[in-house]
C-alpha cells in the first residue's frame, strides 16, 4: 500500500506550535509551508533569511490509513525510502522506530502495532540543525559553513555551501509504503561481473530473506536457475551469462542492458514476490602504471582506455523531494548534448534517485559515485560509525545493479583537508574519518559491487607516501586558478585526471529575472548578492575580468555589461582548461568540470542554471568536448594546432589556418593535410607565416576544418585587442516550431550570442569574420509558445564590451 501523495498533515511541535497545514509526501517542511502560504519561496529575492526558523523547529507529519483484515500469520512492514533526518515513527501512538540518517532506507515491522480498519501514522522530526550543533559540542571537528553536518548523516549542503543557501529542512523525502506478506519476503540487490576477456559474465543476486522455506528463481538472457532457500538469512546467488553483449560508455559502443527477473516462490511454485532489474555487463579498471610523469590515472572500460569528459553533479534542487524522473532525464540529456560521457556525484549531496542512474545506464554515461563525505573531519565512534556502516551497505547494494556506476570514491577533499587545511591542530588525537575511507567503505564496495573500482578520496595520489594533491599522480582538484589567478594558468599543470576545476558566472538573465523579479541595475544589489554564496565571490568575478576586458571596475557598475562579461569569462576559462587537458591525452585522462547544475538560482560555477537554462559556458564546453577537436595551443615549437580524435576511426582532412585582420579580413593563409589515428592526438606547428603578425592587436589566428568547431588565437592580452564596433545585419525567419536568425558580419565579431525571451539557441559564442554569414536556430523553451519577431531578438558580442 503506497502512502505517498496527499492526505498528510504537517504540524509544528516545537518552535512552530501554532502551525498546521496540509502536506504532500514526498515533501519537506519548506515546500509544504510554501504551498500553504506560511513562508515565501526562499529561493526568491532575499527570502532565504526569512525561512531560517523552519530548520530550528520540530515538525510532525501524520495521516490515517485503512488496513483490511489480513490472513492469520501474515506480517506488516512499514518501509521508508528516505527520511530527512532525525525522526521518530509512531503507529497508533506506539513508537516503532527511530532514524538519524537521511541516506538510508528503513523497514520497520509494525505487525503488532497496526489493526484492521483505521490506523494513525505519525513521523516526528526533531530539528536537524539543533541535532548537529548538540552533537558537535563546544570542541567540534573541522567543517565548513553554517552547521556541523559531519556529526549527522544528512545532506551536507542543506547547511549551506559556497553555491547554495542554508535551508535545513525535515520531511519524508522519498516514498513510503506498507507491505503485507506471508510465507516469505526478501530484499533484492543485484550486480554483475565480467571477466577481462569479456566472455564470461555473471549476474550476482543478494537476497535478505525473512520466513521460508521457499525458492528463488533468477532469469536473465534466456538463462533460468532455481535455488532452494531453507530459512531466514542472507544468500548470495549467481547465474553465468556466457558471451554477453557488453555495456559501453558513450562514444565507444552501445550501452547494452539486460532484463533480470528475480522471483521468490513458495513450496507450490506460486510467486510470492517478483522484482525486475536492468543490468549491464562491463569490466572496469583504473590504470595507475608508473611512468616518467608519475603515475597514470586512466579509467579502462572493457579493456579500453577512456578519456572521461564530464562534470560534477550536485543535487538539482536543494529541496530534493521535488526531483522527478523527467528533471533527471532532462539534465542528463543536457550533459550528453554537451558531449559528456561522465558525471561525478559529489559527496556533499545525496545518493540520487534510481531515475538518475537509469538515465545514465540507458545513455552510456559513466558515474563516479562519491560516498557522502565532503570537506570535513568525521568522527568514527558511535553512534555515527554504525550509521555509516549501515548506509554504506544499503547504498552500495541499491546502486550496484547500475552498469553506469563504475567508480566509488570515499570522500571529497577530506584527505586534502587533513593535510593542508590546518585540521591536525584541531583534531588532535581524535578520529577524523580516515578509517572509513581506507577500510569500512571499500569493504562495502568489495562485498556488494565487485565489478566496480574504489578510490580512497578525491583528490588522492595512487602511489603511497605521496601528497593527495599532485599533478603527476591521481585525481586532482584545481582551485588556485579561480581563487587566485587568471585562467591562462590552467596551462601551468598537466594533471593525470582533473576531477574538479571551475569558474563562476551568474545564472542566465531569464533565471535571475525570475528569482529577483527584475534584473537589478547594479551588480552590488543586495538581492543579487544574496545569491552569491562564495565569500568574496562578487569581487572575484570582477577581479577575474582584469586582462580580459577593458575597465573591469566600470563593467562592475552596469549589470548588463557585468552579466555578459562574467558569462563570457566563464566560457573562455572552461574552454581553455578543457582544451588544454584534452590536448595532453593520454597523459591526462579526465576533465570533470565543477559543476554541471545548481541547487537554486545562483551566481555559481554551474554550466546549467537552476531554471534548466544553459549558460554561455555550456556552449563553450560542448565545443571543447566534441569528439573531434581543433585547438590552438602553446608548445615548445611555438603556437601549434592540436587535433584530438576521440573516435574509433582515423580522422583525415585539410586544416586551414589563417591570420585575419578584424576589419580588413584575411592577411595570410596556409593549408595542411592531416591524419589523426583513432583515439589519438596530432600536434602541428603553425609556422611563422601565420604567427608573425603585422598588426598584432588587430589580428586573429583562426583554424578551420570540416566537421570541427573553429579555433581562435589572439596575439596579445585579451583586453588589448582592438575589437571594432559591432557591425552586424540580421533578420528573423519564423518557421512552424522554430525561428531562424540569419546574421552577416561586417567586421570580425567575437563571442556572438543570440537571445530572445522564452527561446533557446542551438549555438552561441560564434566568431564571425568580416563578410561571413551564419544562421542561429531559436526554439521555444515551452512547446507551443509564440516565436519571436525581429524586435524581440537581441545580439550580443564581445565587441560591445570594448565600446561605450
Amino acid at each position: 500500500m503506497e502512502l505517498t501523495g496527499e492526505g498528510w498533515t504537517l504540524r509544528g511541535t516545537s518552535g512552530a506550535d501554532d502551525i498546521e497545514v496540509p502536506a504532500v509526501v514526498p515533501g519537506c517542511a519548506h515546500t509544504d509551508l510554501m504551498r500553504a502560504g506560511v513562508i515565501p519561496d526562499p529561493f526568491l529575492g532575499t527570502n532565504e533569511a526569512q525561512a531560517q526558523w523552519v530548520g530550528l523547529a520540530d515538525w510532525e507529519y501524520s495521516r490515517q490509513f485503512d488496513l483490511a483484515a489480513r490472513p492469520e500469520g501474515s506480517r506488516v512492514h512499514l518501509v521508508f525510502d528516505g527520511l530527512q533526518t532525525v525522526a521518530t515513527v509512531l503507529v497508533n501512538g506506539e513508537e516503532v522506530g527511530n532514524t538519524r540518517n537521511m541516506h538510508r532506507r528503513y523497514r520497520f515491522d509494525v505487525t503488532d502495532a497496526v489493526r484492521p480498519g483505521a490506523n494513525e501514522l505519525a513521523v516526528r522530526f526533531a530539528s536537524s540543525a539543533r541535532a548537529m550543533l548538540d552533537a558537535a559540542g563546544d570542541d567540534p571537528l573541522p567543517y565548513d559553513w553554517t552547521y556541523p553536518y559531519n556529526e549527522l548523516r544528512t545532506m551536507a549542503c542543506e547547511g549551506g555551501w559556497d553555491w547554495g543557501p542554508t535551508l535545513v529542512t525535515a520531511g519524508i523525502w522519498r516514498d513510503v509504503r506498507l507491505e503485507v506478506w506471508e510465507t516469505a519476503r526478501t530484499s533484492v540487490d543485484v550486480t554483475t561481473t565480467l571477466d577481462e576477456d569479456l566472455r564470461r559474465g555473471m549476474l550476482i543476486v543478494g537476497l535478505d530473506v525473512e520466513g521460508g522455506p521457499c525458492e528463488a528463481e533468477i532469469e536473465i538472457a534466456g538463462h533460468t536457475k532455481r535455488f532452494t532457500i531453507d530459512s531466514t538469512g542472507f544468500f548470495r546467488l549467481s547465474v553465468d551469462v556466457p558471451n554477453p553483449d557488453v555495456w559501453w560508455p558513450r562514444g565507444y559502443g552501445a550501452p547494452t542492458l539486460y532484463e533480470a527477473t528475480v522471483r521468490l516462490l513458495d513450496e507450490n511454485g506460486e510467486v510470492l514476490q517478483e522484482t525486475h532489474h536492468r543490468v549491464g555487463f562491463r569490466h572496469i579498471a583504473i590504470d595507475t602504471t608508473p611512468d616518467e610523469h608519475g603515475r597514470a590515472f586512466t579509467l579502462r572500460v572493457n579493456g579500453r582506455p577512456v578519456f572521461c569528459k564530464g562534470a560534477n553533479w550536485i543535487p538539482d534542487d536543494l529541496f530534493v523531494s521535488r526531483l522527478t524522473p523527467a528533471r533527471y532525464e532532462t539534465r542528463v540529456d543536457q550533459a550528453c548534448a554537451a558531449n559528456m560521457n561522465t558525471l561525478r556525484v559529489w559527496g556533499g549531496g545525496i545518493y540520487e534517485d534510481e531515475a538518475f542512474y537509469e538515465a545514465c545506464d540507458e545513455r552510456g554515461v559513466l558515474i563516479w559515485q562519491d560516498f557522502m563525505f565532503a570537506c570535513a573531519a568525521y568522527p568514527e565512534e558511535e553512534p555515527l560509525r554504525s550509521e555509516v556502516a549501515a548506509e554504506a551497505d544499503d547504498v552500495v547494494r541499491r546502486l550496484a545493479a547500475h552498469p553506469s556506476v563504475v567508480v566509488w570514491n570515499g570522500a571529497n577533499e577530506c584527505l586534502l583537508g587533513e593535510e593542508d587545511w590546518g585540521w591536525r591542530e584541531r583534531i588532535r588525537d581524535r578520529t577524523w574519518g580516515e578509517g572509513y575511507y581506507r577500510e569500512l567503505l571499500p569493504a562495502a564496495v568489495e562485498a556488494h559491487a565487485p565489478g566496480a573500482v574504489y578510490v580512497v578520496n578525491s583528490p588522492v595520489a595512487s602511489g603511497t607516501g605521496v601528497h593527495p594533491q599532485v599533478p603527476g599522480d591521481g585525481p586532482t582538484h584545481l582551485w588556485d586558478t579561480w581563487n587566485l589567478l587568471d585562467y591562462a594558468h590552467y596551462r601551468d599543470q598537466i594533471p593525470r585526471f582533473a576531477a574538479e576545476f571551475g569558474w563562476q558566472a551568474p545564472a542566465t538573465r531569464a533565471t535571475l529575472t525570475e528569482a529577483l523579479g527584475t534584473l537589478p541595475a547594479s551588480p552590488d544589489d543586495p538581492a543579487l548578492l544574496a545569491h552569491q554564496k562564495q565569500p568574496g565571490g562578487e569581487r572575484h568575478l570582477v577581479d577575474r575580468l582584469k586582462g580580459r576586458f577593458p575597465g573591469p571596475d566600470r563593467i562592475a557598475t552596469d549589470t548588463g555589461r557585468w552579466h555578459l562579461a562574467t558569462s563570457l569569462n566563464q566560457a573562455h576559462a572552461l574552454r581553455t582548461a578543457v582544451e588544454h587537458f584534452r590536448s595532453w591525452w593520454p597523459r591526462t585522462a579526465g576533465a570533470l568540470i565543477w559543476q554541471l547544475n545548481d541547487v537554486w538560482p545562483a551566481l555559481s560555477w554551474s554550466l546549467i542554471d537552476h531554471g534548466g537554462r544553459p549558460k554561455p559556458a555550456w556552449y563553450a564546453v560542448r565545443g571543447a568536448f566534441v569528439d573531434r577537436l581543433v585547438t590552438l595551443q602553446p608548445r615548445e615549437a611555438g603556437l601549434s594546432a592540436v587535433l584530438v580524435n576521440d573516435t574509433d576511426e582515423p580522422w583525415t582532412g585539410e586544416l586551414t589556418i589563417r591570420r585575419v585582420h578584424v576589419v580588413d579580413g584575411e592577411v595570410a593563409c596556409t593549408e595542411r593535410q592531416f591524419t589523426v589515428p583513432a583515439r589519438s592526438v596530432l600536434t602541428l606547428p603553425v609556422g611563422p607565416e601565420i604567427t608573425q603578425a603585422g598588426r598584432r592587436r588587430e589580428e586573429l589566428v583562426v583554424a578551420d576544418t570540416e566537421g570541427a568547431d573553429r579555433a581562435v588565437h589572439v596575439f596579445v592580452r585579451d583586453d588589448g585587442i582592438r575589437w571594432p564596433a559591432a557591425d552586424i545585419k540580421y533578420s528573423v525567419e519564423r518557421k512552424e516550431d522554430h525561428a531562424l536568425v540569419h546574421l552577416t558580419a561586417g567586421v570580425a565579431l567575437g563571442d556572438l550570442i543570440v537571445e530572445a525571451p522564452g527561446m533557446r539557441a542551438d549555438t552561441a559564442l560564434l566568431t564571425l569574420l568580416p563578410g561571413e554569414s551564419r544562421t542561429v536556430v531559436l526554439r521555444p523553451e515551452r512547446e507551443g509558445d509564440p516565436l519571436p519577431g525581429e524586435e524581440a531578438v537581441s545580439v550580443h558580442t564581445r565587441n560591445g564590451l570594448f565600446h561605450d
